[in-house]
């Protein structure tokens, strides 16, 4: 049989088509966009003695990364629109200012990571913003700096944050994209971090690559969370407008940022940003976040009664409300304290309510005792224990506690605790742990056959309480009590914070909340 000429040519034609729709769906992995993955998150106090090393990261290395992320999972829609590459991802329980040591092993292992794997169409950097490094100032504007430095400017890197971070210029210049939570309690802690992901894999698949704007306003109010959680108004109204503004036309995002109120530094306070491609829209919106929280300030207040542990107490005591949760707010180590701190722990011993087994029943969580913990371990349940716990690192407001009493609980495994103990002091339950650990949800305390429901009290080294704990108190109160998380801000020391500040200087002047335009990262 003879071909045509225009046979011949449709031949070529479907040929072509063929082999090139061969090459296209055997090289498209490669044609994928690299994304890599980093982070390292602190809250550091730096009003507490703790300090926080290397081992308290519990880092992750390579693909051991993902299970940082479900949204990342094998099988999602969101894996499969990338080649990832996690590197180091890096994130401690709050606590004391970390080790230079620490922080140089970390960033030298996260960039020599980073240059093996290079060249990155994008990075992904998980950090909360609140870090302290010795010897350091503004240790997450280093890090942004010196990953930008290995991976290029024409890299597009997306940053997630802690709405209690803290948003230097040197951090704001060196990133492209830029978001941090909107719910306090973090419910939305996943969904923001998986924003931050969509919207760098959105900007490198549409080729618009990096927003031509990004607009910063430095707001001067330093406040905790436990004055700003979004359970209330009327940071619930201020918050509640950010998803909104983040939606318009021309923006990419917008945040806010409440800032971290334990240390004393010049980045510390709140702040607003806006990326976007519209420059008139992205100051706008900057602005107008900026001015709805600052024209909050006076009406920020505690998220739950708050009073002494005296006046605590005696409201559990003589309420009906049962379980009644008390939280130990000034050694929170959810908010960087160091978590053993024995003044509460000394205070409820010493209270002759308790001192019966059959007293009102009260659960204490938790504090630090390795020395107990493992002579517990050995032990026993059963066994009465005897041993010193607490004040190891923060004694400055009391000693070590001397408990004694019945081993009811032992479990061995945590990942931050390594060991759990529940010890039986007359009505009290008290859970001693080798390493610092904070009691958060319901499974926490079920683990050790405590259950939080049936407590007449519970007192937990915590600011605002966690949903679990939410759910289940029937009544709640802040005990204003001492350590490196002290709500009292006005009487700690603050020396380099940029003044005048809210609320230390109450009669300022408006401040001026127009927003400075940031460079693009390389510019």
């Amino acid at each position: 049989m003879k071909l045509t000429s225009l046979s011949i040519l449709l031949l070529s034609i479907v040929t072509t088509f063929v082999i090139s729709s061969y090459k296209y769906v055997h090289q498209r992995p490669w044609q994928l966009p690299r994304i890599a993955i980093a982070g390292i998150a602190i809250e550091s106090s730096t009003f507490s003695p703790a300090r926080t090393d290397e081992a308290a990261f519990h880092a992750k290395y390579g693909p051991a990364g993902f299970t940082s992320y479900p949204f990342l999972s094998a099988d999602s829609a969101l894996r499969n629109r990338a080649i990832w590459i996690p590197t180091v991802i890096a994130r401690a329980l709050p606590g004391g200012v970390v080790t230079r040591q620490a922080y140089e092993s970390l960033v030298n292992k996260t960039i020599d990571s980073l240059k093996k794997h290079l060249p990155y169409d994008g990075v992904y950097l998980d950090i909360h913003g609140a870090m302290s490094v010795e010897g350091l100032d503004d240790p997450e504007g280093d890090y942004l700096e010196r990953i930008r430095k290995a991976v290029g400017n024409t890299t597009l890197i997306s940053t997630s944050m802690d709405l209690h971070g803290n948003v230097s210029y040197r951090l704001a210049q060196n990133t492209d994209l830029i978001t941090c939570y909107r719910k306090a309690p973090h419910e939305d802690a996943l969904e923001t971090k998986k924003r931050a992901i969509t919207q760098l894999l959105n900007r490198i698949e549409t080729g618009k690559g990096k927003p031509p704007y990004k607009a910063y306003v430095r707001i001067p109010v330093l406040l905790p969370g436990e004055k700003t959680s979004t359970r209330q108004e009327p940071a619930k109204s201020v918050y509640a407008a950010v998803t909104p503004a983040a939606n318009q036309p021309g923006i990419v995002d917008a945040s806010l940022w409440v800032g971290y109120a334990w240390a004393d530094e010049p980045r510390n306070h709140a702040a607003a940003m806006a990326v976007g491609d519209d420059k008139y829209a992205t100051i706008q919106t900057a602005e107008k976040l900026a001015r709805t929280f600052w024209n909050a300030r006076s009406g920020y207040h505690f998220v739950a009664p708050a009073g002494s542990l005296a006046v605590c107490l005696s409201t559990a005591l003589s309420s009906s409300k049962r379980p009644f949760f008390i939280s130990d707010c000034g050694d929170n180590p959810t908010a960087g304290a160091a978590g053993d701190v024995t003044w509460t722990l000394k205070a409820l011993l010493a209270r002759p309510e308790f001192a019966r087994e059959d007293g009102p029943s009260l659960i204490y969580a938790a504090i630090p005792g390795a020395e107990f913990a493992e002579k517990a371990l050995a032990a026993g349940v059963g066994a009465h224990v005897e041993g010193y716990v607490g004040a190891l690192v923060d004694h400055r407001f009391a000693g070590p506690v001397l408990l004694s009493g019945k081993i009811i609980a032992v479990v061995k495994g945590d990942e931050q605790a390594e060991i759990e103990v529940v010890v039986q002091v007359g009505a009290l339950k008290v859970i001693v742990t080798k390493i610092r650990k904070s009691y958060r949800t319901e499974a926490d305390f079920k683990r050790l056959g405590l259950d939080m429901y049936k407590a007449d009290i519970v007192v937990v080294k915590l600011g605002y309480l966690d949903p679990d704990l939410y759910k289940a108190q029937a009544g709640w109160m802040l005990a204003l009590t001492p350590g490196g998380a002290d709500q009292d801000l006005e009487h700690l020391k603050f020396k380099r914070i940029q003044r005048p500040m809210f609320p230390f200087d109450k009669a300022m002047a408006t401040p001026d909340l127009s927003a400075k335009l940031i460079p693009l990262s390389g510019k």
